[in-house]
């Protein structure tokens, strides 16, 4: 049976989240041919080939897809071994904007627990506008929300897409104002998609005005349009901008913003991004494959 190296088997899991050796190096401080060696030793000694590598891509292969869950759980093992030598506990606070936070969240947690099990991990989920007024007050170490127009620092980690998202029996008679459900005042999506709106002269009113959660009800229930993300929209809605000629919204970015320097904390944000990159783009690739009952919409830059 082969015996696993843990240095080789961190550079094959950290190749295959970053999706490039020289990602992968700058996370593990080490260089591009130094974790090529390992992963070479690593399939050498496991006796299949866990990437695909061309040109402009690396992928896992079907041997590598087999693999990676139980080397992410043998790396786990590692870190939970050391960490049970020091009784030391970290807080890191984690704030994730409510328009962003989606399917990666549970991921996100697992990924970072498994990296640092010392970690006392505390989640806040709030506006945009909140989180980074949190952040810059210190009451978070780490923030992940929607760019904020005045600002263009922090960390990219994946587009982000919004639509007009209503149940499929949602009426609006001719000349009504269009009754529109959002976020708290505060909610930066909600302003981008009033201005859109008073933009083209199409007339609105805000009839429901609550927590996400709340406006997701009241949107399924039938009772208002809301700008949702496409890929976080509830499950029977559908997009209704060209029935009832609204505005293209504009597109969006997602951030990371953080100020820790500390090696072990910066090796922490690293997993987090690559992580939440890894999920991102898987759900937005299977938005993009699902068959949709409502028509596509094109989405402006921002």
């Amino acid at each position: 049976m082969a015996t696993l190296d843990i240095d080789s088997v961190r550079s094959f899991v950290a190749i295959a989240d970053f999706q490039s050796f020289t990602r992968a190096a700058e996370f593990l401080g080490s260089t591009q041919g130094a974790i090529s060696v390992k992963l070479k030793r690593l399939e050498d000694r496991l006796g299949v080939r866990l990437l695909e590598r061309t040109p402009r891509q690396v992928r896992l292969s079907a041997q590598g897809a087999a693999f990676i869950e139980g080397a992410r759980e043998f790396l786990a093992a590692h870190e939970r071994a050391l960490s049970g030598l020091s009784s030391t506990r970290r807080r890191f606070g984690l704030g994730i904007a409510a328009h962003v936070a989606g399917p990666e969240v549970p991921t996100l947690l697992a990924r970072l627990y498994a990296h640092d099990p010392g970690l006392c991990i505390e989640v806040r989920l709030e506006t945009s506008r909140n989180l980074l007024g949190a952040f810059e007050r210190g009451e978070l170490d780490a923030v992940i929300i929607r760019r904020d127009e005045d600002r263009r620092d922090g960390e990219t980690l994946g587009p982000e897409h919004f639509g007009w998202f209503a149940s499929p029996s949602f009426g609006r008679a001719p000349g009504e104002p269009l009754r529109l459900a959002a976020l708290a005042p505060l909610c930066g999506v909600r302003d981008i998609a009033t201005r859109a709106l008073d933009g083209v002269g199409v007339p609105w009113v805000e009839v429901f005005v609550g927590v996400s959660t709340a406006v997701n009800a009241a949107v399924s229930a039938g009772l208002a349009v809301a700008p949702f993300s496409c890929r976080l929209a509830p499950a029977d809605t559908i997009e209704v901008s060209k029935r009832f000629d609204l505005p293209p919204l504009p597109s969006s970015e997602i951030v990371l913003h953080s100020t820790l320097t500390d090696a072990r904390s910066r090796k922490a944000l690293q997993t987090l991004a690559a992580a939440f990159r890894e999920r991102h783009a898987t759900s937005i690739e299977a938005g993009t494959s699902a068959e949709k009952t409502w028509p596509r919409i094109e989405l402006s830059a921002s």
